[in-house]
């Protein structure tokens, strides 16, 4: 079987690789990670920095539409992964093209927070939707729930030392995050003296560039791998984004903080109306739990606010509240996607 392939982000080409080991003798073209094959284009192509990259891709992205429209031809199937700017359009343009050819979307657009108006077009454009989290059957009226990623990719037992106490601090993945949240990482780990406190640098993060994202890390054991620095600590500080939900299912009580752009923080707050920022609490909220963990944003980042809730948390409602995430998520989906994409 050959396969056709649309994933531009890290997340999705993670997902991407743990999906292809069940999928033996599939060969895969398109747009993904060039260690995962051969690509038409390479993930990295589509890396966007700043407003003239953003003209510039645009190009390359309308290009890589048509390209990928006609490389279809030669493909059985279509796997679609996240990344709705430009797989919803590519969706479009391959039904019209080739209306008996299979289209399966894995990794829904998250129309539950914006852009609702997007479930429709997934509906009409795709022929399987590959859902990850249960709710979202209620926004999508075709959507087959197949499990969620990380529960294939956390294959870490949670092992904390009882001598020492471990704190694990991730101010994110991205140039503007870090360098926002490092101040205030900083004075907390001042503040826990005797404790060890581990810094989760990712590793793309070249090593001539960590000074100018992190400054003096002196203080901090550095660490590239999330799940071994969760897994080792008591309590971890969180930026929000996917390492929020993967901290949550080891199961390390944690604080989601998170510090933008004054401006970028209020037109995100106008667009996504939800009660909850990390997707452990969204989850949760959908199912009827109460709120798994505390969310701070901007100026309530400080300090004194993460100190309190890190001496505050009550780590056996914790326990007990990381336990009914994963009962709610169940189990991992390659299996289930790789049939999915088998089946005839």
């Amino acid at each position: 079987m050959k396969l056709l392939v649309s994933a531009l982000e890290p997340s999705a080409n993670l997902h991407l690789q743990h999906l292809l080991k069940e999928l033996p003798g599939v060969r895969i073209n398109g747009i993904f990670d060039r260690r995962l094959g051969e690509p038409l284009y390479g993930m990295d192509e589509f890396s966007v920095m700043g407003i003239v990259d953003v003209l510039a891709k645009y190009f390359k992205g309308k290009e890589a539409l048509h390209e990928m429209t006609a490389l279809a031809a030669e493909c059985d199937k279509v796997l679609l992964i996240d990344a709705p700017a430009f797989n919803i359009p590519l969706a479009k343009a391959l039904k019209e093209r080739y209306p008996k050819k299979e289209i399966i979307y894995y990794i829904l657009p998250k129309v539950w927070a914006w852009k609702k108006k997007r479930a429709k077009k997934v509906d009409l454009y795709c022929d399987r939707l590959a859902s990850i989290f249960p709710f979202e059957r209620k926004f999508y009226n075709r959507a087959e729930y197949v499990g969620n990623p990380l529960l294939d990719e956390i294959d870490i037992v949670r092992n904390i030392d009882e001598k020492k106490e471990t704190v694990a601090f991730l101010p994110g993945s991205r140039k503007g995050e870090v360098t926002r949240l490092m101040p205030v990482f900083k004075a907390v780990a001042k503040e826990l003296e005797g404790r060890r406190k581990l810094l989760v640098i990712p590793s793309f993060v070249a090593p001539e560039k960590v000074e100018e994202w992190y400054g003096d890390i002196s203080a901090f054991e550095v660490i590239y791998d999330t799940h071994e620095a969760v897994a080792q600590s008591s309590f971890a500080f969180v930026c929000s984004g996917t390492a929020t939900l993967e901290t949550a299912l080891i199961g390390t009580p944690f604080v989601l903080v998170y510090k933008a752009r004054p401006i970028e923080y209020k037109i995100g707050r106008f667009f996504v109306k939800l009660p909850h920022v990390g997707l452990a609490n969204i989850i949760m909220d959908f199912e009827g739990f109460p709120q798994l963990h505390p969310e701070i944003f901007q100026e309530d980042v400080t300090p004194e606010n993460l100190l309190r809730h890190y001496e505050t948390t009550d780590r056996d409602r914790f326990d007990a509240g990381s336990r009914a995430l994963r009962e709610i998520l169940g189990y991992g989906s390659a299996q289930n996607v790789a049939k999915m994409i088998l089946s005839v």
